[in-house]
């Protein structure tokens, strides 16, 4: 911690904290029960026989997922400093635990660790593990960033274990998004642009390289598909020519709440990945429009907690948040409308999955601590 911070917390009171991140968070959790239970519904009821299956989980996801929002916010704020280290060797041992007899296979991909009913998915939760740690990291040292031995090629490694270990799942999108995290918060810790450029070029080939050095490999059959959904209609391309479809008979308004077609055993698992374009036909552009504005406001107030942490490890664990939940968003709706590969990454808040809604709930507990503690 510099003299700097150090006389900055002596100046600072304990405060109620963000009652705008408050209320945008806890829209954007209600409005994702909604959405889950009317996209889920017939499919709930064709798959469980029960129409309230997905919303019934979802609704206990969110309850507890604000527990632990709230004493995410109530704990000692230098808590996430001391624990950060910990929490990183943790991750990296559950990771490796995937591959043990604890893991759990679904969908021909093995991301879970399963005790009795209860299961876990370990990338989900090393995203913030990887923002705690690299706010510690170079919070501890400031001028570490300068360096590349000591800086950056420590955060190369840990990009190279997490990311390694995510792939092998295989879960690319979330170790894309796990090393999109690390440099970005790089760059804000004070990375030159030209290691920017240099780690942005690296990631771009490692990911090109995984994908064409396996061509019978499930991403290389999403590159295919993506660059020509509508040449598989029935095949690989399936779910995003379904998702256009819905998003396409939306219009401007929506055919109204309830009221898709495509989630009527069309499009595969509506509730999940490609919710949003059920949201595009029952509430129309103008009902993704405002969803947009909502998440828009969420990373403002993000930032805005970033820039008056009281130190640099609130500095930049705040900013790890916010680029986490960007990056989710822009990756979501690039997938929905057919911009990039199809690649398993949820809606913040919105899409069904407990191990994510608790993440992302926790996550803005984490914020709402910071901003309790804000210069202003």
């Amino acid at each position: 911690m510099t003299k700097r911070d150090k006389l900055t917390v002596k100046n600072t009171k304990v405060k109620s904290g963000d009652f705008i991140l408050v209320i945008m968070t806890l829209a954007l959790v209600i409005f994702g029960i909604i959405m889950v239970f009317s996209a889920s519904y017939y499919y709930a009821m064709n798959k469980f026989g029960n129409p309230y299956h997905y919303l019934l989980r979802d609704i206990v996801w969110a309850v507890s997922g604000l527990v632990g929002m709230l004493i995410c916010a109530a704990l000692p704020y230098r808590f996430y400093y001391y624990v950060a280290p910990i929490a990183m060797g943790i991750m990296v041992l559950l990771l490796i635990l995937v591959f043990s007899p604890l893991g759990v296979t679904r969908n021909n991909a093995t991301r879970w660790i399963g005790v009795g009913p209860i299961t876990f998915m370990p990338g989900e939760f090393t995203k913030i593990a990887v923002i705690l740690f690299v706010a510690w990291f170079f919070s501890k040292k400031p001028e570490r960033i300068n360096s590349f031995t000591e800086g950056i090629l420590p955060m190369v490694v840990l990009m190279g274990i997490c990311g390694g270990l995510i792939i092998k799942q295989p879960n690319l999108s979330t170790a894309i998004t796990v090393c999109g995290i690390i440099v970005l918060m790089m760059f804000v810790a004070g990375m030159s642009w030209w290691y920017l450029g240099a780690l942005a070029g690296l990631g771009a080939m490692g990911v090109l390289g995984i994908v064409f050095l396996a061509p019978e490999s499930e991403w290389m059959k999403r590159i295919t598909s993506f660059l020509d959904p509508f040449a598989d209609t029935l095949g690989e391309g399936y779910q995003v020519v379904q998702g256009l479809m819905a998003m396409g008979t939306g219009g401007l308004f929506g055919s109204g709440l309830g009221k898709s077609v495509q989630k009527n055993l069309y499009l595969p698992e509506p509730q999940n990945d490609f919710i949003l374009s059920i949201i595009g036909e029952e509430l129309g552009f103008i009902g993704i429009m405002l969803l947009m504005i909502a998440y828009l406001i969420l990373i403002w107030r993000g930032i805005h907690i970033a820039a008056n942490a009281k130190d640099l490890f609130g500095t930049l664990v705040a900013a790890g948040i916010s680029i986490m939940v960007s990056l989710q968003v822009i990756m979501n709706i690039a997938v929905v409308t057919s911009s990039m590969p199809p690649t398993g990454v949820t809606l913040p808040f919105i899409s069904y999955g407990g191990n994510a809604l608790w993440l992302f709930m926790g996550s803005m507990g984490i914020l709402l601590n910071i901003s309790r503690h804000s210069v202003k």
